[in-house]
Formats: structure tokens, sequence, C-alpha cells
């Protein structure tokens, strides 16, 4: 096993220990404990690129879970899910629904944005200019929000601004 990979597992496994301490030792409510624990399931999936069983956990956690906060936050990482497969539509879907319930989660925000530029560039490489720019504006206005709440982050954004003041 190389080094990596023992870090790798090292921390899995202080993360796993330490959420079973957390979910212990807190008054939380049996359906509170359930929802977590089925968000920390899906999240070590989606670690290990099993991104099937994390989404199919995330449902599960997403049933039970109630807390418009941890709500925003699996529905944030279902949204990563199928952003990594160019399921752009759908991982779009589940960002907007995240945000609505967070509005301060600058990197859903960033994430938005990022795909409204990749479909703008597309429509721009097609020569459809009409929905390029509207894309491109959408990608603008989530940035600037994105950036608004995190400052110091997304610089490639905040350069991509600078140079397309005009949107």
């Amino acid at each position: 096993m190389d080094q990596s990979q023992e870090n790798d597992n090292f921390i899995d496994k202080t993360f796993s220990i330490m959420t079973d301490i957390f979910v212990k030792t807190l008054p939380l409510t049996k359906v509170e404990k359930e929802g977590f624990i089925y968000y920390r399931y899906g999240m070590n999936a989606q670690s290990k690129g099993k991104y099937g069983e994390a989404l199919e956990y995330y449902y599960q956690a997403l049933n039970v879970e109630e807390d418009p906060y941890d709500r925003s936050y699996i529905l944030y990482n279902m949204g990563l899910i199928y952003a990594s497969n160019a399921e752009f539509d759908r991982a779009l879907e589940y960002y907007l629904q995240s945000i609505k319930l967070n509005k301060r989660l600058p990197q859903a925000l960033n994430n938005i944005a990022v795909i409204y530029h990749y479909q703008a560039t597309k429509a721009s490489e097609q020569k459809n200019l009409e929905q390029a720019r509207a894309l491109f504006k959408k990608a603008a206005q989530y940035w600037k929000k994105a950036i608004s709440l995190a400052p110091n982050n997304y610089i490639e954004a905040q350069n991509w601004l600078k140079t397309n003041a005009f949107y």
C-alpha cells in the first residue's frame, strides 16, 4: 500500500471515529442521527468514487433530514456528483435547490456559475451568440454572489469578471 492510500485510510478512519463520537454524544433525535449517518455514508462513498452508492445514501438522508441547512449540503453534494458525471442540467437543479435552503453557500453559487460559463462557451462555439451572452451574464451574476460571500476565493472568476466587465 502506498503512502497516500495509508493517509487516506487514516483520514477516513479518523473521520468515522470522530463522527461516531459526535453522533453518540450530542443530544440529537433518532431522526437527526439517522440523517447524519446517511450523510456520512454518502460522503464516504463519494470520496471513494462510488457515486451511485453515495446518491442512494444522500437520497435516504434527504428523506429523514428536516433541517434546511443540513439539507442544503446534502443537495450540494448531489450536485457535485451529477456535475462530475457531466450531467450539468441535473447538477444545476441540485445546486439551485441547495441555495434556496442556504443562501450563504458560495461553493454552490460558484459551481452554478461554472456550469453556466461552460454552457455559454459551448453556445459561443456553435455561433449561438445570443444564448452565449445570456449564459455568460448568468455566470457573472452567480460569481458575483459567490465572491461577495467569499471575497478571498474564486480568483479566476474575479479575473474573468474584470476582463469581461460588461457582464
